[in-house]
């Protein structure tokens, strides 16, 4: 078994080789301004941006629940500024560019309802219950059952199904 493991471990850093190479340039990522961040990842390859995505996955999953919280404190701070820079991206594009993000946004959904149909009944219920713990950590609610900012539309409706 611990062989099983360590082969499995070594074809793994195998395969991030090439990707840790493709990932250096995102060393600065995290400095970079939305709009210098938005042209990076559009110059990346299908391959690198998943690359990059795993590698942000790792850095998120290898954080404590303190560092997953101050995160998420400047996140909601730079929210505003974000905003603003999709905002402006979105003024600056073409008619055509516009059309293609509208199209490629159509066709996510379609994916997500096509995938949401074909779940179980245990899954919807699973998935359900994932969003809403979710929402109620975005929304400041601890699994303690204290409550963060406000009451919030949620809290007005009562328990959801």
């Amino acid at each position: 078994m611990q062989i099983l493991r360590l082969i499995l471990v070594a074809s793994g850093l195998a395969l991030l080789l090439p990707a840790a190479s493709l990932a250096d340039p995102a060393e600065g990522f995290n400095d970079m301004s939305p709009e210098q961040r938005r042209e990076y990842v559009q110059g990346l390859s299908e391959e690198e941006r998943q690359a990059l995505r795993e590698q942000k996955r790792a850095e998120w999953e290898s954080m404590s629940e303190e560092e997953r919280q101050a995160l998420r404190r400047r996140q909601e701070e730079n929210r505003a500024n974000n905003r603003a820079a999709m905002r402006e991206n979105w003024e600056d594009m073409s008619e055509e560019e516009r059309a293609a993000a509208r199209q490629k946004n159509k066709e996510r959904e379609a994916q997500r309802r096509e995938i949401w149909n074909n779940m179980s009944d245990e899954e919807k219920a699973a998935a359900r219950q994932h969003m809403r713990e979710q929402r109620d950590m975005q929304k400041g609610k601890h699994r303690d059952g204290g409550e963060g900012r406000g009451n919030g539309r949620a809290a007005r409706q009562g328990p959801q199904q």
